[in-house]
């Protein structure tokens, strides 16, 4: 012990006051040899209060046993190695109390004695703040949970709709032409919310799938760019299920249009606001000219839904480097807004369907879409004492005209 006290001075003085880990000096009987001043702040103690102590002093009383075991087992087989991997570990403060520590062991020889130099770390902030991290998961898990849950039920009920639709269908007793018209658009339908669907749902399950492989504290990051990941796919699925229900809603006759004076400019200039954010490379919208005077006494937001719808699908459905034109006159008492795009065009075959409910031209199934949003425009002008016609060619874009009374 006095050679080891003598060496002590001398080797360890600096090193162990010089590191903020806690360290441990114990001999192969476990007494505590050493140990420096960051250790004897974690465990309580005064400078020098634990030399001479037996190691069981910094454990808790239930865990003697287990510890002696271990400690044994170690002596018997020394290695550079942390204690206590694969389960928790805790140390005794001199008062009694206990806490979260973190060992790290390390065998050597001197003067020809053997010991063992423990490392030891306070965790209880990195416990802590694992437990904060643990609630927060399973609460986002709660409500991803949830909203799986909401969107199987309404992806049900739409399933339960399209059945009863193609039940309806069967019964009417029509030419063979106009049967094999209405099965064509049931099939494209179909594909169409099939595709919806799936691929957005495909995305959450892969990123639920691969936020449970992510458990390590340091991986929260990836957790949370598949979280927003979910969040966006949720989003998108939001805005198809409101374009059924106002479907619904237009069915059932329990749309409230709430009129208002307002000047069209108001309304024009927050959609083509919001489009410009939506142009592809090179692409350019013509503002109208002349209409700071035009006033309409109508619904705002329903006027706001139209033009939106119309202008975001020139933008889609047109190239690069092409121009969507927006215009607006009085005639009258009723109001006109066309909107004209150099697009891919309606088929001339197909015109007679572009107003149907869940329609899509054959040309435009490859884009994102529900096929709803000109017949929810068309079921809205009607109920409005308004109107809106097309004129277009393949290849060569579209013209859409809204007429508007303007009271």
């Amino acid at each position: 012990m006095k050679n080891f006290e003598e060496i002590n001075k001398h080797t360890f003085g600096v090193l162990f006051n010089a590191v903020s880990e806690g360290i441990i000096v114990i001999n192969t009987n476990q007494i505590i040899v050493a140990s420096n001043q960051s250790a004897d702040e974690i465990f309580g103690f005064s400078t020098g209060e634990l030399k001479g102590e037996h190691l069981d002093i910094l454990i808790p009383k239930k865990k003697h046993e287990v510890h002696h075991a271990h400690m044994k087992k170690y002596l018997n087989h020394k290695t550079h190695r942390q204690m206590g991997q694969g389960r928790d570990l805790f140390g005794t403060r001199k008062d009694g109390s206990t806490f979260p520590v973190e060992v790290g062991l390390n065998p050597f020889e001197l003067k020809g004695g053997s010991y063992v130099m423990a490392v030891v770390i306070d965790i209880t902030l990195r416990k802590q703040q694992e437990q904060e991290i643990l609630k927060l998961n399973n609460e986002l898990e709660s409500r991803i949970e949830k909203r799986t849950q909401e969107l199987q039920i309404a992806v049900k009920g739409l399933e339960e709709e399209v059945i009863k639709r193609k039940a309806a269908e069967n019964k009417i007793k029509e030419s063979l032409r106009k049967e094999r018209e209405l099965n064509e658009l049931k099939t494209k339908f179909l594909s169409l919310v099939s595709h919806e669907f799936k691929t957005p749902l495909s995305g959450i399950l892969t990123s639920t799938t691969l936020i449970g492989k992510y458990t390590e504290t340091e991986q929260q990051h990836k957790r949370e760019k598949h979280l927003k990941t979910i969040a966006g796919k949720v989003k998108y699925l939001n805005n198809i299920l409101d374009d059924f229900l106002s479907v619904e809603r237009l069915e059932t006759g329990k749309v409230n249009y709430k009129y208002s004076h307002f000047p069209i400019t108001k309304t024009l200039n927050e959609v083509i606001y919001d489009a410009n954010m939506l142009l592809k490379e090179g692409q350019e919208i013509l503002y109208p000219k002349q209409i700071d005077d035009i006033v309409l006494y109508f619904d705002d937001k329903i006027l706001e839904l139209i033009l939106t719808n119309l202008i975001n699908n020139a933008i889609k459905y047109s190239p690069e480097n092409s121009v969507i034109e927006v215009e607006s006159y009085e005639e009258g008492d009723l109001v006109h807004v066309l909107v004209k795009d150099q697009g891919i065009g309606i088929p001339e075959n197909e015109q007679k369907h572009i107003f149907n409910r869940y329609f899509r031209a054959e040309n435009a199934l490859t884009n994102q879409g529900t096929g709803i949003g000109l017949n929810i425009i068309k079921s809205h002008l009607e109920n409005l004492g308004g109107k809106i016609t097309f004129k277009s060619k393949q290849d060569q874009g579209s013209t859409f005209h809204v007429q508007i009374p303007k009271q």
